[in-house]
């Protein structure tokens, strides 16, 4: 039986902003996950997939972007964090935690929806071996399948502002369902999900970024019941890789053994059997 260690640690995003995490390791791993969440969603949502690493000789460290769960401020009206933020100064912080947790061993990293973005934002994005994405995909409205469009519209247009009119943030649960989120992480995102290209559409704007000098493989996985991240929006976001060897998977939950998976479903128990595809993977990478 595997021995593994769960571990809440508090550590400093680049510019020294304490940022919230947790490590779970078995003894002796062979190798190191970064976890980075969707937009919204506290790092325990991917405890699970973090055990699944561990039983199979993986140090995972999931945490919480700035703004987000344990790392929100006290006050959120007035708190200055966007998404470029979360790139340069949180993701690159966390890869360099995780990496200490296997010195010398291989990196892997685990990114679910804008959890896949922020590699590009990243200076020290070539310690990772390679990249699983899960649900990742361009937040562009018109590249959701049909029927999600109106929500989105409504989101950016009408109840984004209205929450930032009278809180000055996006306030946790609502039609938004996530938690809360600071004033300049929704603007941005509104800003970037209005064009077909996405943040690539700004990123002569976003300097400096390495974007096209990620060289590690990605594999995508999305599903069929998720109507935010269709199959057109996971492709374009991968294309903004572009010197990545790169596929995209794109499954049904019965593939998986689960009723539904939708955009987050599939680090809920119900999904278990999508656990080991990733681990699979980065076996082949670890040996």
């Amino acid at each position: 039986m595997t021995l593994i260690h769960e571990d809440e640690i508090r550590f400093d995003a680049r510019d020294g902003y304490s940022l919230s995490g947790r490590i779970i390791a078995p003894d002796n791993p062979r190798a190191a996950v970064l976890i980075s969440s969707g937009t919204g969603f506290p790092k325990g949502l991917y405890r699970r997939l973090a055990l699944a690493g561990a039983e199979r000789g993986y140090a995972s460290l999931i945490y919480d972007y700035r703004g987000i769960g344990g790392s929100a401020p006290k006050q959120m009206r007035g708190f200055k964090a966007d998404i470029v933020d979360w790139g340069r100064l949180d993701y690159s912080a966390a890869l360099d935690r995780v990496a200490g947790l296997v010195p010398g061993g291989p990196v892997f990293a685990v990114g679910h929806s804008v959890g896949g973005h922020l590699v590009g934002f990243a200076d020290n994005a070539d310690r990772v071996s390679a990249h699983a994405f899960i649900t990742v995909g361009t937040g562009y409205w018109g590249a959701h399948e049909l029927s999600y469009r109106p929500s989105a519209l409504m989101f950016w247009l009408l109840y984004g502002p209205a929450c930032l009119a009278l809180t000055g943030h996006i306030p946790a649960g609502g039609i938004w369902g996530g938690t809360a989120l600071p004033r300049d992480v929704f603007l941005q995102w509104r800003q970037w999900a209005s064009k077909p290209g996405y943040f690539g559409a700004f990123l002569d704007q976003l300097t400096p970024h390495g974007f096209d000098t990620v060289t590690a493989p990605i594999r995508s996985w999305t599903f069929s019941d998720d109507r935010l991240c269709a199959r057109r929006s996971a492709e374009d976001l991968l294309k903004l890789y572009p010197k990545a060897p790169s596929e995209h998977l794109r499954l049904d939950p019965a593939d998986i053994g689960a009723q539904w998976v939708d955009h987050h479903g599939a680090f809920k128990r119900d999904a278990a059997g999508f656990w080991p595809l990733v681990f699979n993977w980065f076996d082949g990478f670890a040996r």
